[in-house]
């Protein structure tokens, strides 16, 4: 993206809680592109990386494989300077929870390779909808009710690691049972349990929010789950600000998204809320200045204790981060 804002509020500390490194599925996005991305001014001071099935390894069984995400990672990271930004601090990987049990060799694996290592993320977004659910590896429609899986989000919780899962609008319902059935687990909702806009929800927003909502204040009362406020510019939304000729700018950005943000803020509470970027995913609408500054109009009215949690403190607490 070409477009540049003035940077508001630049002294602000920030943590970006969700980003990847991609060289794969016809998309490069390397160190080097966040770096740029982020040399615009706004004061990222740390970042967590989250799986995008990158670097697996061929050479190990399926349950291992997963694990060279985690030495990818680490070994781009591991010789930069932690000043003045300390790349990648948290990793969020990959493992299978259908496991079980079986899933401690994994995360046994992953913590050798990397003290990063703070949690996993496995995907539960799924519709019958081809034109929604074409991009996703996920193929159980009802993961989070699979006894194995409960098996293996504890197995999380015993090592004290986070589980981040990303869905769609209509799971929401089933979220709030998974998180009421292990109370224990530290779940991260990705993406604002996205309310979509494409496929069978496309002309629906009124429907669709209304849905969203029902779901979101069900989820928000699990006190165990917190949200990442962020995806939204993804084409799934349905915003269509991927096929623009000028690229969106943060006022209207911020205008179209901020009664979404606030109202997860309200339900969740600043303590459990968490912005992010989720480059270079969003970047398909939004340069990361844009997208920081819509954030950062969006937080304006807030105390400057909430606003700490919104762009740090949460995600520094979640992760396990030094800041």
């Amino acid at each position: 993206m070409a477009d540049q804002e003035k940077i508001l509020q630049p002294e602000l500390p920030i943590i970006d809680p969700h980003h990847h490194l991609m060289n794969h599925y016809n998309m490069r996005y390397e160190i080097e592109n966040l770096k740029a991305d982020m040399a615009d001014g706004h004061n990222i001071q740390t970042t967590v990386y989250v799986e995008c099935r990158r670097g697996y390894r061929e050479d190990l069984p399926a349950n291992l494989a997963p694990v060279g995400e985690t030495e990818t990672v680490e070994a781009i990271v591991a010789p930069l300077p932690k000043r003045p930004t300390d790349f990648c601090a948290g990793i969020v990987a990959h493992a299978d929870l259908l496991l079980g049990d079986a899933v401690d060799e994994v995360l046994d694996a992953h913590q050798a390779a990397s003290k990063r290592f703070r949690g996993i993320r496995h995907l539960a977004a799924w519709d019958d909808d081809e034109a929604v659910h074409l991009r996703m590896i996920n193929e159980h429609p009802h993961l989070l009710a699979e006894p194995a899986f409960h098996e293996g989000a504890r197995r999380l919780a015993a090592r004290g690691l986070s589980l981040d899962t990303w869905l769609y609008h209509p799971q929401l319902p089933e979220l709030a049972a998974f998180a009421r059935a292990v109370p224990d687990v530290q779940i991260v909702l990705d993406h604002m349990g996205m309310p979509v806009g494409v496929g069978r929800y496309a002309g629906k927003r009124a429907e669709v929010d209304a849905l969203w909502r029902q779901g979101i204040r069900e989820v928000a009362a699990c006190p165990n789950v917190v949200v990442k406020l962020g995806g939204f510019v993804m084409p799934i939304s349905g915003f269509g600000w991927h096929e623009r000729a000028v690229p969106v700018g943060s006022e209207e950005l911020a205008r179209t998204t901020r009664a979404f943000y606030l109202f997860l803020i309200d339900a969740f509470g600043p303590d459990r809320c968490m912005f992010e970027s989720n480059f270079p995913m969003d970047r398909e609408a939004a340069a990361y200045n844009v997208l920081w500054n819509s954030f950062k109009r969006i937080a304006a009215g807030f105390s400057d204790a909430e606003k700490d949690a919104l762009f740090r403190r949460t995600a520094a607490r979640i992760y396990r981060l030094d800041t």
